[in-house]
């Protein structure tokens, strides 16, 4: 039975309530860019046009990636995330001045995505492309039609990775999804602050970075089921968000002249040690360690490969060339401090006294100091 919309409002938690619109409103302020005081429309695959009476006081996102271009845009912390171990928040800590209250954030999917947590959330927009709620969490269309309809509109599209089956209308990039995001927080000075910041890191890459015959190839892999003898491989080409700062670090794709598949919804196919020494990568980047340290990584995942007798022998094992590739989901913040370490990583001869991106500057586009 769902609650009525009074009960609805009873429900949302002091933490979630206070927390979350008190650092809106500290962030953003005045912090929208412009307002019209009228309802406006912004489209964007699969919803098409979605209207919006203003810049969401209240929202929730479920992957990191939206929350982390929401937080960008200066319009406060998201109500929930799809999972606190996945979302790169350690990038907030290096810019001054920037607080992200995450005991705050709501875990949506302890337990599988209930409807009712969207009740109790009482958003104004829900940044979730609803075709991961239908797939991943058994959502039927009428679920998603009710929450639309009772408490606030759908505005996403899942762009991690481009290899899902089920995903058979148009993609977006980074900045590509971050402008339509900046249209529905009416923040468009912020986004092109950013816009002129991440190309003022790519061109300092391209200036520093090796001639491509100079590049390693590199290999990106998720440990399957916290093993460290088979892992999920994925490739740089799939142009999803999820691996832009190896693309744009001009990495070539050590799978690229293989037949191994890319992991998708619909493919989970795994490959061993045996196949890892067979494609014999000079870097090798490992997932699910996005908030290990140095030391944390070599442990968990460095020192078991060079005590394996097969890994041990695999190129970037050998030649200590094994890094966390980080969180799988990125905003803009997160991807300006991925791929400043990834850079650091790689090539450390040409970027280890580098500075990608100004902490600084960031931190005042997120407070509206542009």
């Amino acid at each position: 039975m769902r609650p009525s919309e009074t009960t609805r409002r009873e429900f949302i938690s002091s933490g979630v309530a206070t927390g979350g619109m008190f650092l809106a409103g500290c962030i953003s302020g005045g912090g929208t860019d412009t307002s019209s005081g009228e309802t406006y429309t912004v489209s964007i695959a699969p919803m098409g046009e979605v209207e919006f009476e203003g810049p969401p006081e209240k929202w929730t996102a479920l992957l990191p990636s939206y929350a982390d271009m929401g937080f960008a845009l200066g319009g406060g912390q998201t109500l929930g995330i799809q999972n606190h171990d996945r979302f790169g928040t350690d990038a907030y800590e290096e810019l001054p001045g920037i607080e992200f209250e995450e005991d705050d954030v709501v875990e949506l999917t302890e337990g599988g995505v209930d409807t009712e947590l969207f009740y109790e959330m009482n958003a104004d927009a829900h940044f979730i492309d609803p075709h991961i709620l239908t797939h991943w969490y058994g959502w039927e269309q009428s679920d998603v039609d009710r929450v639309r309809d009772e408490i606030g509109p759908f505005f996403g599209n899942f762009i991690r990775r481009h290899s899902d089956e089920w995903h058979d209308y148009r993609y977006y990039d980074l900045y590509g999804a971050l402008e339509l995001m900046a249209e529905v927080f009416q923040a468009r000075e912020r986004y092109e602050a950013y816009v002129t910041l991440h190309e003022e890191m790519l061109t300092t890459i391209d200036e520093r970075l090796p001639p491509t015959e100079e590049r390693p190839n590199a290999m990106l892999v998720y440990p399957a089921s916290g093993s460290g003898t088979e892992f999920f491989p994925f490739r740089f080409d799939d142009g999803g968000i999820s691996t832009k700062q190896w693309r744009d670090l001009g990495l070539t794709d050590a799978l690229a002249a293989t037949d191994v598949g890319h992991y998708s919804y619909t493919d989970r196919g795994t490959l061993d040690l045996e196949t890892l020494l067979d494609i014999d990568p000079e870097v090798l980047l490992v997932r699910n360690h996005g908030g290990a340290s140095e030391s944390e990584f070599r442990e968990a995942v460095v020192d078991p490969l060079r005590d394996d007798p097969v890994a041990s022998e695999v190129q970037a094992v050998r030649n200590d060339a094994v890094y966390n590739a980080g969180y799988l989901d990125q905003g803009p913040i997160i991807n300006f401090y991925h791929t400043e370490r990834a850079a650091k990583d790689i090539y450390p001869d040409a970027f280890a006294d580098a500075t990608l991106f100004d902490r600084e500057r960031v931190a005042d586009i997120i407070t509206g100091d542009i």
